[in-house]
């Protein structure tokens, strides 16, 4: 059964994503605003950090697609969560089509290079990455769209050792750079009658979160001080 608050569709690229709609079971209490330890701009105004989120699962109630809804609600101010939905919709991977690149594989390129960085949740299948996953980032090899990009993996059940391991493999064979500061496993979980149940772990996930966008904020300004 799929969860009770079905995330809100988006728009970004030209290609469907998720925002979730706030939902107070699963947001992050005391979300870090501007202070001292936050390096806001004078003015308190914040730049903003978009942060494309992206499920290895196609399931209606993916236990991974539900743990990115509630990043996009825990998410700090200055940084955005964009959950890309349209993974499914990429044509099995054939290298005799790149020449010729599918309009569904170059939405996907284009959002991840607009993108900040990547948060990436994926189930494991067989003690691997799921195939949706494994074909999406396939599909980005030859683009060179991850080289240098900072990504996150994160995982909605903390047993799934082995699909990190391989994303970690994968992501590294392709110049991702992977921020481990920001890595999360937290059990994620639905109730009896299909109704997601709290974020586990608000303050953790919210570590997390803020360990990325301070990544992001330190690269900027080592970048403007060149």
């Amino acid at each position: 059964m799929a969860p009770a608050n079905p995330p809100a569709a988006a728009e970004i690229s030209g290609q469907p994503v998720v925002s979730a709609r706030p939902d107070r079971r699963s947001s992050c209490a005391g979300s870090a605003g501007c202070s001292a330890d936050n390096d806001c701009p004078p003015g308190g105004a914040l730049k903003t950090r978009r942060l494309l989120a992206l499920s290895g699962s196609l399931r209606a109630a993916s236990l991974n697609t539900a743990m990115l809804a509630m990043a996009a609600t825990c998410a700090p101010p200055g940084l955005v969560v964009k959950q890309y939905a349209g993974l499914g919709r990429l044509p099995l991977f054939n290298q005799d089509l790149e020449a010729r690149e599918p309009r569904q594989v170059a939405h996907l390129r284009s959002a991840i290079a607009a993108a900040d960085a990547l948060l990436i949740a994926s189930p494991e299948y067989a003690h691997g990455i799921s195939g949706v996953m494994k074909n999406a980032l396939d599909w980005m090899v030859s683009s060179g769209v991850l080289v240098g990009k900072p990504v996150v993996l994160w995982n909605a059940s903390p047993r799934a050792s082995h699909a990190i391991a391989a994303l970690r493999e994968t992501l590294s064979v392709m110049s991702a750079r992977l921020e481990d500061a920001a890595e999360l496993a937290l059990r994620v979980g639905f109730d009896a009658s299909g109704r997601l149940l709290p974020n586990p772990d608000p303050p953790a996930m919210l570590r997390a979160l803020l360990a990325i966008k301070d990544v992001l904020d330190r690269e900027t300004t080592a970048l403007s001080s060149v």
